[in-house]
């Protein structure tokens, strides 16, 4: 049973509450660490408006990290670095 439980979240653990969006030169970062193999994965969500409408951006990177805290303050500096080299162009496909 626990394999469903696993599955659909039943059963587990609470829900870790989102984390705040941080603000960097107009875009919005939010760290979501991804649990993954006895850490957690870099991840962010990176918002921003182009002409007048929100577009939004998955980071997902391959590097795992032991520590939750950690890996949110990387996944936001790596959404940082990205904007810094990119900027609007991390919104193109």
């Amino acid at each position: 049973m626990s394999f469903w439980k696993k599955l659909f979240g039943t059963g587990g653990a609470a829900e870790k509450p989102a984390a705040e969006p941080i603000e960097y030169k107009g875009f919005r970062i939010t760290p979501q660490p991804m649990s993954d193999d006895g850490g957690y994965r870099i991840c962010a969500l990176i918002e921003g408006e182009v002409d007048g409408e929100t577009k939004t951006h998955q980071l997902i990177r391959a590097d795992v990290i032991r520590d939750a805290e950690e890996c949110a303050a990387a996944s936001v500096a790596k959404a940082k670095q990205m904007i810094d080299q990119v900027g609007a162009g991390v919104f193109r496909a």
